[in-house]
Order: structure tokens, then sequence, then C-alpha cells
């Protein structure tokens, strides 16, 4: 017979300062930073030992990431033998270089192996090879093999990807055989969500959330529960590729099969997680004309990784400027044009970066392929006529009453409709022209397009202002 819950009123209410959440948020307060701080540079073990305890481990990477590297490598002498393993993963990569280092290889190679099998390997594959090499001899034998293994897989594939550690299952097998073993195996994941049903070939044939096994009877075979349409990710496939996937099709984890079809691993949507955040960072930095986005990375290297594209930046105004030059005497003649000139270059390259941005996301998400690409072109062709005729009205009379000259409002109109219609056209284009032919659109399309909407505002606006006031 089962026992009833007793009611609400007779249960004890949990304390409210261990359900509420906190009213702003769950980042690391900034008082706390200075209190571990304080007590590093007072050299309060006890006190840091305190404070630092009770934090989670991403709370403690983020605590890691704040503080300087003086006091960093001061925190990691006093808590680095106890520090929980998952507070590597949480990293940014510079900071996790200098920690470490300060760890040294014994104590890493203890953490590295408490760490899930995924998770080890995007931290092993970003250190250089020396220090790949000393860690490997302080690791067991098992645990470096499948290490070595793993780089094997290409870079950002879903073989890096892969979480070895899984509960695989044959079909034949009762809900209650399952259960038992569930609870007696060992090396079986810390969390895991789905269950893979697996032929004598090990071949998934079909997948269980565990919450249908718990919720199923005991004599039920497991062939009677599972689900048989699978999306099994291939060991080549891209990340980016792993991503969509799970976003399309809504999946908590996924099977990862070799080219044999055998099941040799699983992704979990908290990698998924982090490699849609990565992703969209890269179209960010690649827009940006970045390299990488490295809050803690040193200065110097920060300044060699965006001088290249501020070079290629300096070539596309060079040029613009060389079609300012053509028009010099114009200019001398009617200086009104050079107070003119900025806002019609400006204009075109903000309305061209606004379909550009949609452009590159659509194409990165999938959602703009050549099945929708004319139509998509099309309406960014009308939106752009019609913010050059709204804003051509405007600056022209502007321009009209600045300047006492409706001759000159009439040359500022036309170029705000030339630019911005060129500016809508260059902004799907350019992305879907470096797409075709094999190009990551968020890495040149703004330089391209900020050199187009550039020259074409400069060239139409000055040749109009030559031929009719002059």
């Amino acid at each position: 017979m089962s026992e009833t819950a007793p009611p609400q009123s007779e249960r004890e209410a949990p304390a409210p300062e261990e359900t509420a959440a906190p009213e702003e948020g769950y980042e690391v307060p900034s008082e706390f930073i200075f209190s571990v701080e304080e007590a590093l540079g007072e050299g309060r073990v006890a006190a840091v030992e305190e404070l630092v305890q009770p934090l989670h481990p991403a709370d403690l990477a983020d605590l890691l990431e704040y503080i300087t590297q003086e006091e960093r490598l001061l925190l990691i002498d006093i808590v680095g033998k106890t520090m929980d393993s998952e507070v590597l993963a949480e990293l940014a990569p510079s900071v996790r270089e200098e920690v470490i280092d300060q760890l040294g290889p014994r104590d890493f190679a203890r953490i590295l192996s408490d760490l899930d099998s995924d998770d080890a390997v995007e931290i092993f594959e970003d250190l250089d090879e020396e220090a790949q090499n000393r860690l490997l001899s302080a690791l067991p034998r098992a645990y470096r093999q499948l290490l070595e293994e793993s780089l094997t897989f290409p870079e950002d594939s879903a073989g890096r990807l892969m979480q070895r550690e899984l509960v695989a299952v044959p079909a034949a097998w009762t809900v209650g055989q399952t259960i038992d073993f569930m609870r007696a195996a060992e090396g079986l994941p810390d969390d895991f969500y789905d269950l893979f049903v697996v032929n004598p070939k090990h071949r998934p044939v079909g997948v269980i959330p565990l919450s249908r096994v718990l919720r199923s009877r005991r004599p039920m075979r497991l062939s009677e529960i599972m689900d048989t349409e699978m999306k099994p990710i291939p060991l080549q496939m891209d990340q980016e590729e792993v991503a969509y996937t799970f976003r399309q099709y809504h999946l908590v984890s996924a099977p990862v099969v070799d080219e044999a079809g055998r099941l040799v691993g699983t992704i979990t949507v908290d990698d998924v997680v982090d490699v849609i955040d990565e992703e969209a960072e890269d179209d960010l930095v690649k827009l940006s004309g970045l390299g990488e986005i490295d809050l803690y990375s040193a200065t110097l290297d920060t300044t060699k990784a965006r001088f290249p594209w501020l070079v290629v930046n300096l070539l596309t105004a060079v040029l613009a400027s060389l079609v300012i030059g053509l028009f010099e005497g114009t200019i001398e003649q009617l200086v009104a044009l050079a107070v003119l000139m900025p806002i019609v270059a400006s204009m075109g390259g903000n309305a061209g970066t606004q379909t550009l941005t949609v452009a590159v996301r659509a194409i990165a998400m999938k959602d703009l392929t050549a099945a929708n690409a004319l139509r998509f072109i099309w309406k960014e062709l009308l939106v752009g006529s019609s913010n050059g005729v709204l804003f051509a009205i405007l600056s022209g009379i502007v321009a009209w009453l600045w300047f006492s000259d409706p001759a000159l409002g009439l040359v500022i109109a036309i170029a705000m409709i030339v630019n911005l219609i060129v500016a809508g056209l260059s902004g799907t284009l350019i992305p879907l022209g470096l797409e075709r032919i094999g190009v990551d659109p968020a890495i040149a399309s703004s330089v391209f397009l900020t050199t187009v909407t550039d020259v074409v505002g400069f060239f139409v606006f000055l040749g109009l202002a030559a031929l009719v006031l002059l």
C-alpha cells in the first residue's frame, strides 16, 4: 500500500533564502570579489577557502577570470588540489592556460580524468603539443588512448564534441532488466537523458527517454517502448550541422555513429548550447573583422589580431578617397558638397549593414537558401527603395533649407535613393555570392559592403552635383 504525502500545511516549509532567486541574478557580486581579493592580499588562506568553498564551479571560474593574474595564481595555490574539475571546463581559454600551468601536470591530470570525456577533449585539444605530451605521460593508459583517438577526428566535428559515456542496452531486455543494470553498472555517465537501444552489431535501432523507462512496467520489453525514428550523428559531421539538427528536431541527446554505423558516443544538448554560442560569436567577430573575442588575452595579442583587418579597411577607405579625388574641382567650387557627402555614404553603409546582418545570420541558420533567395532579394530591394524615397524627401528638404538651394536638395535626394537601393542589394548579393563560392559570408561581407556603399554614394552624389550644379 502506497503512502500518501502529508498536506502542504503539515510539511516543513523551505527556508525562503534557499528557494528565492537572487533579485539581481546569479552572477558573482562585486562585493564578494573584493572580499576575496582583500583576503588574498592579506594572506588569509583560511578566509579565502571559506569564501570560495560554497561556489558553484561556474562561479569559481568567473571569479578566476575577474581577478588579476597575480591573485589568480595565489588562489590556485590555495584551492587547486580540491578544486572541482568542472571549473576548468568553464574557464576562458587564455585564463585556463594560466591555471593549468599553475596546477602542474599531476594535479591537472587528476582533474582532467574526473571530467566527462567531451569536456576533457575540449580542454586537451586547446593545449600546445608540448603541454599535451607532458600531460599524457601523467594520465592512465585507457584515458590517454581516449584523448589521442579523439584528436584524430576533424576539429569542430561531432567526434570531438561527443561524450563517450552513455547507456546502451539490447532491444531484447525488459524494463526491469534495464533498471537493474543501471543500478549496478559502473562507468555510466553521471547525467543522461536517453537510453540507446542497439542490435547485436552495436548499431543503434532505437532511443528511449529515461522518463519513459521509469514509467513503464518491469516486464515490458524495450523494443515495445523505444522510438525507432532517430537522428544518428556521423563522426565527421561539422558541429554547426550538429547544432542545426538539435535545433531543427528539438533533441535532448543524439547517438554518434562511426562509418560502419556502430554507436560510439552521444552528444547532449548542453554541449550543443555551447556550440550555438560559439558559432554565434564566430559570426559576430568575423563581421567585426576580429580574430576572436577574449577579454583576458594579452594586449599585444589583441593588437595583432585586429591589425590585418584594419589594414584592409584602410585600403578600402583609400579607394573611396580616390573617388572623391576625381571630383576635387567640383568640391572646391561648392563647399556644401563636402558637408553633405558623409550623410549619403553613412546612410548607405548603415542600411546595407542592416540587410547584411539579417542575410549572414539567415545563411548560418539555414533559413536563407537557393529556394528563397530571390524572394529575399526582392524584399530587401523594396525595403531599400522605400527607405530611399523617404530619406530622399527628408534629406532633400534639409539640404534645400540649409543651403537655400533646391537643386542641391534634388541632388542629395537622388543620390540617397540610389545608394539605399544599392545598399539593400549589396547586403543580400554579397553574402549570397560569397557563400556560393565557398567563402564564409561573415568574414569578408562587411568589407565589400562598406566599399560598395562608399564608392557608389560618393560617385553618384558628386557626379550628379557636377552635372546639375556646375
